[in-house]
């Protein structure tokens, strides 16, 4: 009879279990549920997949993401794993076959996405079905107060107890508050779970944020000091990666995109070639590459600054998935906050929320994007601000607090140093204010410095 470290070796080629990974195998073997919090590149995948192929049923893994299902079937099929997955990028003719593989128990493991849970087709499909384990991927979206919360998510634990017997239920997510942790449990209806959070930092990463003249010559210039390097470039909109993936190739950059306006099938080939490295640079929206298990991306650089924390730590973790050392640089920019804005405000109202829970959680949005703003413009050490932010203790990381340094973001080892400006910032907002508040940033300079030049005469501006 196999065991977990035989699937472990066999499958995935790997001889041992990684940090908090033998511990939510086991639970899952055994019946019991499981809320498992890794960071990105932890190798959580393989928490429920292990299970998945010792346990004598089905396993439905619930995911939103497309690209996620893509590469794990067929990474599994690969292995000699019977695997399949049901989504919006099946035409009718492969989800009705899919569907009938199901219901014949051809699969050992089937990926899910959770809008297909209350079909009436896929339940009629699994309702005579052994189902041992549901494993619930991005669990932070079943939380109103997470960073993508999806409505659908609410109905997996109708789901699980409608069937004839409860699977065990495995939760996972790579970023999710105290706050979040604690409603994955309840919506997910967990039993007394094993709960496991190996914690938030990733060593091996840079984090660095530059605030540059121009964001286009800034993206050349650090792509060409990394020459036959794989990277992302992550950006904000449809329109943007449009721009930035024309200006690569113009310059002779070999670069493919990534948004939700492609074709389906140029979705799908353009991912090929980043995943098989035909094209080194990925230039895309949050869209793509979440769940894609690529080990080579040296870098991730972020064009715009993205709508919060959690995004945007989940983004950069697909650098350095292999362990060796791997940048995330945000490119930031005053506007980057506007445009946040404008999408916050523009979003579309969630039916099933009512009006005051909407409009708390839109506040609760403004919180995050300040406090992602604040991250790309503190002078502090920027890990200690991440893994401050994911409530993971700091002391245990550094030391003191006070003694914060991480020597490996652009804070430490740029050396930078807090100066007292309180005078300094005074004087700026008593002139603003003594002028009207009407004058623009270079005239305020030169009042301050005490030009002379002509503007400033003609509007006697000399003498505030």
């Amino acid at each position: 009879m196999e065991t977990k470290l035989d699937i472990l070796r066999r499958y995935f080629g790997y001889t041992s279990f990684r940090r908090g990974q033998e511990e939510i195998v086991d639970a899952l073997l055994t019946g019991r549920d499981a809320l498992c919090v890794m960071p990105t590149g932890a190798g959580k995948s393989v928490c429920y997949q292990v299970p998945a192929l010792l346990l004598p049923g089905i396993t439905l893994v619930i995911s939103p993401l497309i690209s996620l299902m893509k590469d794990q079937v067929e990474s599994l099929t690969q292995a000699g794993v019977h695997a399949a997955y049901l989504n919006s990028s099946l035409t009718p003719a492969q989800y009705s076959r899919a569907l009938h593989n199901l219901s014949e128990g051809l699969y050992k493991l089937v990926y899910v996405a959770p809008e297909r849970l209350s079909t009436e087709n896929f339940r009629t499909a699994v309702e005579n079905l052994n189902i041992s384990l549901i494993a619930v991927d991005e669990a932070h979206c079943v939380s109103q107060w997470g960073q993508d919360f999806r409505p659908d998510y609410l109905k997996i634990a109708e789901f699980a107890e409608s069937l004839k017997n409860r699977p065990t239920i495995g939760a996972f997510t790579a970023t999710a508050t105290k706050a979040v942790r604690k409603d994955i449990a309840e919506h997910l209806h967990l039993i007394d779970p094993v709960r496991i959070t190996t914690g938030f930092d990733r060593p091996n990463l840079y984090f660095g944020v530059q605030m540059p003249h121009s964001k286009a010559l800034a993206l050349l210039k650090l792509i060409e000091e990394r020459p036959g390097k794989c990277g992302i470039v992550y950006c904000s909109t449809r329109r943007t990666v449009e721009e930035v993936d024309a200006l690569l190739n113009d310059k002779g950059i070999p670069s493919t995109r990534y948004h939700a306006g492609l074709p389906e099938e140029e979705r799908r080939r353009n991912q090929d070639d980043f995943v098989y490295d035909r094209k080194p640079i990925m230039v895309a929206t949050n869209a793509f590459g979440m769940g894609i298990d690529k080990s080579n991306v040296s870098f991730v650089i972020h064009y715009n600054m993205p709508k919060n924390l959690e995004n945007y730590y989940q983004e950069a973790g697909r650098a350095g998935r292999d362990g060796s050392p791997a940048e995330c640089i945000l490119l930031y920019s005053p506007q980057d906050v506007r445009t946040n804005r404008y999408l916050i405000e523009n979003s579309d109202p969630n039916p099933d929320l009512d009006f005051e829970t909407q409009e708390k959680l839109i506040q609760r949005e403004y919180d995050r994007l300040r406090k992602m703003n604040y991250y790309c413009i503190t002078a502090g050490c920027l890990r200690a601000y991440i893994l401050n932010y994911f409530g993971e203790p700091i002391e245990e990381r550094f030391g003191e607090p006070e003694e914060e340094n991480c020597g490996n973001c652009s804070s430490c080892a740029g050396g930078s140093v807090l100066v007292e400006a309180t005078v300094e910032a005074q004087q700026v907002l008593s002139c603003v204010a003594r002028t009207g508040q009407r004058l623009g940033i270079n005239m305020i300079c030169d009042i301050l410095r005490g030009s002379e030049n002509e503007r400033v005469l003609q509007m006697n501006l000399q003498t505030q």
